[in-house]
């Protein structure tokens, strides 16, 4: 079973469609013990780093998910979720992540040329080829984003190019990212949560 942690900022339900769809049980909760229990947790996103920090601290989750990503528990963070797993973030002022994965998210720059947010479709491309996640070179997937991550290339699986180079996928052995919503890509989003699913069944998560 795939926990999704519940906390009131993330599409959960279109994701456990998608999860449904890959036979794939899960489960919408905040219980510390049914997240530990769990196969893999999911941390999904939607909104402002800080609210969403404070909706976890209200239901004191911040130092379950850290133990349970350091304890090898398999952790999937998306869009906002994965921004979470990181250190910090400069969103409206200097916040605290969840510091699971090394480095800070930043705004994304704005020019006459690049908009932001980033919305729509983006082409990813594969920096680690011997990862679970290599069938995302050169397929697009759904971004909805003004902020990414900045953070040490040997944890970058996959990258897209929005005025500047943006992590799409991250990955530090059982802690994982990914800045599009794999629910709303279509097939390719489909595959990457397959992939996922696969590393949690073999507890494979040495590609990274």
């Amino acid at each position: 079973m795939f926990a999704i942690v519940d906390y009131d900022t993330g599409n959960t339900r279109n994701l456990q469609k998608a999860l449904t769809y890959l036979n794939v049980p899960t489960c919408l909760t905040a219980d510390p013990q049914t997240l530990a229990a769990a196969d893999a947790v999911i941390l999904p996103g939607v909104g402002a780093f800080a609210a969403a920090m404070d909706a976890l601290r209200s239901r004191q989750l911040v130092d379950v998910l850290q133990q349970l990503g350091r304890h090898g528990k398999p952790l999937l963070g998306i869009c906002l979720g994965m921004q979470l797993l990181f250190e910090s973030s400069s969103e409206y002022g200097e916040h605290a992540g969840l510091g699971l994965l090394q480095g800070r998210v930043a705004a994304l720059p704005a020019s006459p040329k690049v908009k932001v947010p980033q919305m729509g479709w983006n082409q990813n491309v594969i920096r680690q080829s011997n990862s679970p996640f290599a069938s995302i070179d050169a397929a697009f997937t759904y971004f909805v984003h003004s902020y990414y991550a900045v953070c040490p290339e040997d944890e970058i699986v996959a990258t897209v190019e929005h005025g500047v180079t943006v992590p799409s996928i991250v990955q530090a052995k059982n802690v994982i990212g990914m800045q599009f919503h794999p629910e709303k890509s279509g097939r390719v989003g489909l595959a990457q949560l397959a992939a996922f699913k696969e590393m949690v069944s073999a507890n494979d998560f040495s590609s990274n």
